[in-house]
């Protein structure tokens, strides 16, 4: 057995593992979870504390997307029975966030379907953040709009976005077999222009789309190798209609192995329990914790979530403490009308 007390001091130092120690971590045996989640909440423990960060997810555009990706619900290729509407209104922005901080969230993510964004829908969710951050100053704002240029994210982050979300979702080797109309580059492309806008990067993957263990290690390496910011780790929800609808539910131990090796080789990245963690960890999700140090609530795009009490049931049982949410702003400026 290897000593998983001694990859968490390799990882504090920020020394990467080796590719061995990497697949030690994916495909130890189970009866070593313990000492594994105790060896990456030691890394955890160092930049992050006890602390959770929650997160609220708001869909500004769904439907109506171009690409095959073979997850997604809103892709060309689904026939999922879901909303499809065009870019939100500020005013209906405006009211997420609203509900997010509500839902005692510290970041806001605003996400948006399609190839990438035009001029006027850069304009438009610039607009809305700058009216977001009048009324929250201190809410974290992320957005994930598809392929973007550099000039794009510069915008961005001058209205006051702090991250960008544009997930690679697997490794190089696998990601043709998730989606033929863009290409991983594409994705990279992509990262490295919101990183030389200035912005955070948020980036990660999804679990349990058919991928092996060595795409769950190279996504690590690739993560790493790029700095991301915040790598949040998704766990497939197969939806009815979309091509991998029909996808097997993964074993929760796997789940919390891939996050435990997502913190090692990150050790001050935010690493964030995304969707589809209700399904597949269930009553495990507390053991989550351990290696990441963030979740979403109150839903995804076109998928239901965990509400924001039970979460945070979820996290002090788990002995963990929700990170300070913000105040509610005076009733005289949110009672303030935005025109859309």
């Amino acid at each position: 057995m290897i000593d998983f007390s001694i990859l968490a001091q390799k990882s504090l130092t920020g020394e990467s593992l080796s590719r061995e120690e990497a697949f030690c971590v994916i495909q130890t045996a189970d009866e070593n979870l313990r000492d594994l989640l105790s060896a990456a909440f030691t890394v955890r423990q160092r930049s992050f504390g006890r602390k959770v960060k929650v997160c609220v997810l708001q869909n500004a555009q769904s439907g109506l997307c171009p690409e095959d990706c073979h997850y997604c619900s809103q892709s060309n290729i689904s026939s999922a029975s879901i909303e499809k509407y065009r870019l939100l209104s500020k005013q209906q922005l405006l009211t997420g966030a609203r509900k997010a901080v509500a839902a005692g969230a510290r970041r806001y993510c605003m996400v948006a379907s399609g190839r990438g964004p035009q001029a006027s829908d850069i304009a438009h969710m610039t607009d809305a953040v700058k009216t977001i951050k009048s009324e929250f100053p201190d809410l974290e704002i992320c957005v994930s709009l598809g392929l973007m240029d550099q000039t794009q994210a510069t915008d961005l982050k001058n209205a006051g976005v702090g991250w960008v979300n544009h997930n690679l979702n697997t490794s190089r080797r696998f990601y043709p077999q998730i989606c033929t109309t863009h290409t991983y580059d594409d994705r990279v492309e992509t990262v490295q222009n919101v990183k030389r806008a200035g912005l955070s990067s948020c980036s990660g993957g999804i679990i349990g789309m058919g991928e092996n263990d060595e795409d769950i290690v190279e996504l690590g390496y690739t993560v790493r190798e790029l700095g991301i910011d915040s790598i949040p780790v998704n766990f497939l929800y197969p939806i009815e209609g979309s091509p991998l609808g029909q996808q097997q539910k993964v074993d929760p131990i796997k789940g919390l192995k891939a996050l435990c090796l997502m913190r090692f080789l990150n050790p001050q990245s935010e690493i964030r329990m995304a969707a589809g963690r209700e399904l597949h960890l269930g009553s495990w999700s507390g053991l989550a914790f351990y290696p990441a140090n963030s979740i979403f609530v109150e839903g995804y795009l076109t998928t239901p979530g965990q509400g924001s009490q039970a979460a945070r049931t979820l996290i002090e049982e788990a002995g963990f403490e929700i990170e300070e949410a913000l105040s509610e702003p005076d009733s005289s400026t949110q009672q303030q009308t935005v025109s859309p």
